[in-house]
């Protein structure tokens, strides 16, 4: 198949926010946010349904900003779209699951979330090697 990613651009600034438990109020952090991402997305689902590049799209993301485009494939193209949240469903740092119901009830089909066991299932080995070499995993990852 013809597999295309398209990643969106991360931004780190600094911004005063408010403390839960004042004094003192306010403090300065760090902020990252993803900016891109949902629009890039977006046109690339519509522009590709338009021109036949795909019989069913999958969207692999947790963005409410993302039923409308999805709809409109659906309704117009006639295409199944469907839509696998990516948040962690167990193991460290995990939250509680949140559904998204808009992107739910826009999909063709919908999974919410992955397992630590389906994520590290899905890892490549620590070490690979090519013609040019073996390499690593880097300790951080």
């Amino acid at each position: 198949p013809d597999l295309e990613i398209i990643k969106g651009d991360f931004r780190t600034r600094k911004v005063m926010a408010p403390v839960v438990t004042p004094p003192p109020g306010f403090i300065e952090v760090f902020k990252t946010e993803e900016k891109g991402s949902d629009v890039n997305l977006a046109a690339h689902l519509l522009l590709d349904g338009f021109r036949g590049r795909y019989e069913c799209a999958i969207v692999v993301s947790g963005d409410s900003d993302l039923v409308t485009p999805i709809k409109m494939v659906r309704d117009e193209l006639k295409k199944p779209v469907g839509v696998l949240n990516p948040q962690r469903l167990s193991g460290p740092n995990c939250r509680p699951p949140r559904k998204n119901a808009g992107l739910q009830r826009a999909a063709s089909f919908y999974q919410n979330g992955i397992t630590w066991a389906q994520l590290l299932a899905a890892q490549f080995p620590n070490s690979l090697a090519d013609a040019t070499g073996t390499f690593h995993k880097p300790a951080t990852w």
